[in-house]
């Protein structure tokens, strides 16, 4: 960019996990960084700080992760399976339906496992998700399950806390409420990024930008226009700040789009909990997703999805959106003495959770408010209808169905010893799907499909990988994968 003075050599919009690990690919390099967060420092991380920090890599079993992972003396008693790249692959091409980038998947796939060894060795720090993926066994020892078995010390708070630091001594410059309103163009190529509007705007100049400023989740006008109404009540599980900017931006220099903008990633929520948006201290543990180890019912009493199609770590972000719409948005998990004590205990034992309990299911359904008789109803078919395996075993797909419309494909459980526990939940929306395109250099691409010189994206402005549905922990490892890649080109 002759007669131009650069602010840095590479400037990254967005200090969530994809920006950082851009970030540090390009600071690495020796490269002259420049981090912009929308928000404030007390508000900054992105959706990656609201993230249980479980991260999906391929690899082959304990070994192959012990060299990543911090000290813990459960480690000589656990067992975890390999997930190899071949399943990893399957698994994203099965739930986005077959219509997922095979270039691109292959990539994510293909550098999962070096990426996260390449953040180790910065500083990042990893552990077991002992809590969340693993059951103990009847004899002793830990058992993990579903292809997810890794996360940060400390959840994406700790994950967080890790990049801040690392960036810093790598020299990259952080810059907070920083709210970047657009792309500017020199001899059609990026040459830098507007900062602020009206009379408040100025320019900072860099060879490169990389966007990793997230998807448009908080844009509740986007989410109508694009996913229908009733969007407008879905609960903005993370960060407040993902409003689409950079998307529009992109488009505006000429960037194509790519993607499902037609869903998100939607979980279920605490429904009564009082500040279940955006809260900075419960995070993850707002989500309540052991439900594949009991019934969800509407408030009219009746089931409407299959809770044991799969392991949570696979339908957990498509059944916000079904209890979305739900009369009044909102559904009740149930349990009973015998299922209970399988929930997770980082959520379902959570300060202040908003549970109802009865001793028996008829006083149940009067305190949430449904007919007595339609839940007596729906229990009492549930529990006549469960054939298949004898033993209940949440480590494996274990066949015991319920053979109902809907049907349960696994782990069904009679509901039948009290107390009984009724949980609310409403639609909490995590990130959208929809972005811009990028070929498998994390390259942004026009519409003739030809990169824009200067520009490259990462983190949930990518689209294209995830359609509908998504293997839990992929979306971290999309960011840091890509994010590196476009650091070390930028």
């Amino acid at each position: 960019m002759s007669g131009i003075t650069t602010d840095a050599d590479v400037i990254v919009v967005g200090a969530g996990n994809a920006g950082f690990a851009a970030a540090l690919a390009a600071a690495e390099r020796g490269r002259r960084v420049l981090l912009l967060e929308k928000a404030p420092p007390g508000a900054a991380g992105g959706n990656s700080y609201y993230t249980a920090g479980a991260t999906r890599i391929a690899h082959n079993g304990l070994a192959d992760l012990l060299p990543m992972l911090e000290p813990d003396s459960r480690i000589l008693e656990t067992v975890v399976p390999p997930y190899p790249a071949q399943e990893y692959f399957d698994d994203i091409t099965q739930l986005s339906g077959g219509r997922n980038d095979p270039e691109r998947t292959a990539v994510l796939v293909n550098e999962s496992h070096p990426t996260l060894a390449w953040l180790h060795s910065l500083g990042m720090r990893y552990e077991l998700l002992y809590d969340r993926q693993c059951y103990p066994q009847p004899g002793g020892g830990y058992l993990f399950w579903g292809g997810l078995h890794l996360g940060n010390v400390g959840g994406g708070v700790g994950m967080i806390e890790d990049y801040t630091r690392i960036a810093l001594a790598l020299g990259v410059e952080i810059r907070y409420e920083q709210h970047v309103s657009g792309l500017i163009m020199h001899d059609d190529a990026v040459a830098g990024v507007t900062v602020g509007t009206g009379s408040e705007r100025r320019h900072l100049y860099a060879e490169s930008v990389v966007l990793a400023a997230g998807g448009f989740h908080a844009n509740p006008e986007w989410l109508v226009e694009n996913f229908g109404a009733g969007w407008e009540r879905a609960t903005v599980r993370g960060t407040p700040y993902s409003t689409g900017d950079m998307i529009a931006a992109a488009l505006a220099v000429g960037a194509a789009r790519d993607g499902d903008w037609s869903t998100a990633h939607a979980v279920q929520l605490d429904a009564y909990y009082p500040e279940n948006a955006s809260n900075r201290r419960l995070t993850n543990r707002l989500a309540r997703l052991s439900y594949p180890m009991g019934i969800v019912v509407n408030r009219e009493g009746n089931r409407f999805l299959d809770e044991g199609a799969d392991f949570r770590n696979y339908t957990y972000s498509r059944y916000g959106k079904e209890v979305l719409r739900q009369p009044g948005g909102i559904a009740f998990q149930l349990y009973d003495a015998t299922t209970r004590p399988t929930l997770r205990p980082d959520q379902y034992d959570m300060p202040g959770i908003s549970v109802t309990t009865a001793d028996t299911l008829e006083a149940l359904a009067l305190s949430i408010g449904i007919d007595p008789a339609a839940l007596r109803h729906t229990v009492d078919e549930f529990n006549a209808s469960i054939t298949g395996a004898a033993l209940f075993d949440p480590t494996i797909k274990d066949g015991r169905r319920a053979a109902v419309d809907p049907p349960k494909s696994n782990w069904a459980v009679p509901l039948e010893t009290g107390p009984f526990y009724a949980y609310p939940v409403s639609c909490g929306i995590t990130f959208t799907y929809g972005g811009v395109k990028s070929d498998a250099a994390a390259r942004v691409l026009d519409e003739h499909g030809e990169a824009i010189a200067g520009l490259f994206v990462t983190g949930e402005m990518l689209g294209g990988i995830y359609w509908g549905g998504y293997p839990g922990g992929a979306g971290l490892a999309l960011g840091a994968v890509f994010g590196r890649l476009a650091g070390t080109l930028a």
